[in-house]
């Protein structure tokens, strides 16, 4: 592989699986999927139980929170804490790394806070402007080419 490319390491080929590259890659992937960063979120001010997660999380499904909590106690970021009491009672929190991690990401959510309306007006204007050719660029007509 010729310095400077990546190809291989973005995709974790078998021969560099365990490079340090390849690492942070997937612990990015995982913390940029739809509902990882939410969830850490949610934990932030201390535990919850699962029905607590799911009803505060609008459209996620329970295989999903499960898959995602089940993530994130692999990697280290979330405690899973199960208490022998009939009904059970699991809680989950978060771990010293966790925490760490939502202090980390605290000024990228204040940031999407602060510019939510200024994005989705950027987004309204280019999906509505016209193209050098003179035609719409709505996602309708992108659609129909």
């Amino acid at each position: 592989m010729s310095p400077g490319n990546t190809r291989d390491t973005v995709t974790c080929a078998p021969h560099i699986q365990q490079t340090t590259a390849c690492a942070v890659r997937d612990l990015l992937d995982r913390l940029a999927d739809k509902w990882s960063l939410l969830v850490v979120e949610l934990l932030g001010p201390g535990p919850r139980r699962f029905a607590e997660l799911r009803r505060e999380i609008d459209g996620i499904s329970q295989r999903m929170l499960t898959l995602t909590l089940r993530n994130l106690e692999r990697d280290g970021l979330v405690r899973r804490t199960v208490y022998p009491v009939v009904p059970p009672r699991v809680d989950y929190e978060l771990t010293t790394p966790g925490a760490s991690l939502l202090a980390a990401v605290q000024p990228l959510r204040t940031w999407a806070r602060t510019h939510h309306d200024n994005v989705a007006s950027a987004r309204t204007s280019y999906d509505t402007r016209a193209d050098p050719t003179g035609e719409s660029t709505t996602p309708a007509t992108i659609g129909s080419l």
